[in-house]
């Protein structure tokens, strides 16, 4: 089957060709390429991508074509000096030069190819106020919960020490990559070999993805972490990812990204103490979380009180679900549909989909990149 969001190529520079090609591939799709501008006259105002080159734009300016957008014209360094005059007038977005704006067209041809999400993807950073807090079963009962709502879900380990989400998920014998495994730093992966290459849960046609750790080796790259929440974001998903207390660069990255940062603390003194320290170097860095608290408190503190000394909004409160411990060691944990868990992870998500979604970098004017 054709891919009908393959970007156009009108492209007869046969070195231009050659580097277009290889960017294509490195970006994961397939470019369907024309001879002439009667040809890409059949596609012009279908394609989800224009590219032309300077000889290609230079046959369109001579054709009175449709005025659409997302129109690239590719040359190689320096420029010809009436490029840009060529440019204009068959409305181009961008001139590139060549090779210095290949991470640039990479991106480009990467999301021409994968077409608009059907939504705007969110993402949830979830951390722990102490070891044991449970930050980690709550992250995996939030993304379970998305996928019964119906959710396409990317749930994302990134605390090399956590022991792994696949463990509480109960999958840590399924076939499937791990961090480890995964072969990725700068520049970005397409959902769908997310999809493909990592294991999960479906429910229907909705999907749950798990990234988790391997009980080995060093914790994720920042820049791959990067990568994986800005493909889950992309593609409309809801995007979960599991922090460590202490935060490394790569869960910074990650917090950068979040639409909503939450702080799971049990209801304890010296937990609220230490959720006040890790609430401080979030709001120092911009950030404002969101607090969670799980009871029962063994000294009658309430969660009003909890959330008043570590300073940050309460967001919700749960009590211990039962035959949650029993349910993870056999490896079959789902919170129940109005337990504790799912009713907070529910209020976690209500406030996840009411944050407004973080502005996306335009395309912007006609203007060279290199």
């Amino acid at each position: 089957m054709v891919n009908a969001n393959r970007p156009l190529a009108f492209v007869t520079d046969e070195a231009l060709l050659d580097e277009l090609l290889k960017l294509a591939a490195a970006a994961g799709c397939e470019l369907e390429r024309v001879p002439d501008v009667a040809a890409a006259r059949q596609r012009w105002s279908k394609a989800p991508l224009i590219v032309l080159d300077p000889a290609g734009v230079k046959e369109c300016a001579q054709e009175p074509l449709p005025a659409r957008d997302a129109v690239v014209v590719v040359s190689p360094d320096p420029e010809p000096s009436d490029l840009w005059k060529q440019a204009m007038e068959v409305g181009a977005e961008r001139v590139v030069t060549l090779p210095g704006a290949e991470p640039w067209l990479v991106n480009a041809l990467a999301d021409a190819a994968e077409g608009p999400p059907s939504n705007t993807g969110k993402v949830l950073a979830v951390l722990g106020a102490r070891g044991g807090a449970g930050a980690s079963v709550f992250a995996v009962a939030v993304g379970l919960t998305a996928l019964r709502a119906g959710d396409d879900t990317l749930l994302i380990d990134c605390d090399p020490r956590g022991g792994g989400l696949d463990v509480v998920l109960g999958a840590e014998t399924e076939k499937g990559l791990r961090w480890p495994d995964m072969q990725l730093s700068a520049g970005r992966v397409a959902a769908a070999s997310l999809h493909a290459a990592l294991p999960g849960r479906r429910r229907g046609n909705t999907q749950l993805t798990l990234l988790s750790g391997a009980r080995k080796g060093e914790g994720p790259a920042p820049d791959a972490v990067a990568a994986v929440i800005e493909a889950g974001r992309r593609a409309g998903e809801v995007v979960v990812c599991d922090l460590p207390r202490q935060l490394d660069a790569a869960a910074w990255t990650a917090i950068d990204r979040a639409d909503l940062t939450v702080i799971l603390t049990p209801a304890e003194l010296r937990a609220a103490i230490t959720a006040k320290q890790l609430a401080k170097d979030l709001t120092d860095k911009g950030t404002s979380p969101q607090l969670v608290v799980r009871g029962p408190s063994p000294g009658g503190l309430r969660a009003d009180e909890i959330a008043a000394t570590v300073g940050v909004p309460l967001l919700a409160t749960m009590r211990r679900e039962p035959q949650v411990a029993q349910s993870l060691e056999r490896g079959d944990f789902h919170p129940k549909a109005n337990g504790p868990l799912a009713q907070a992870a529910r209020t976690t998500l209500a406030a996840l989909a009411a944050v407004p979604p973080k502005p996306r970098r335009g395309r912007g004017d006609l203007r060279v990149a290199s």
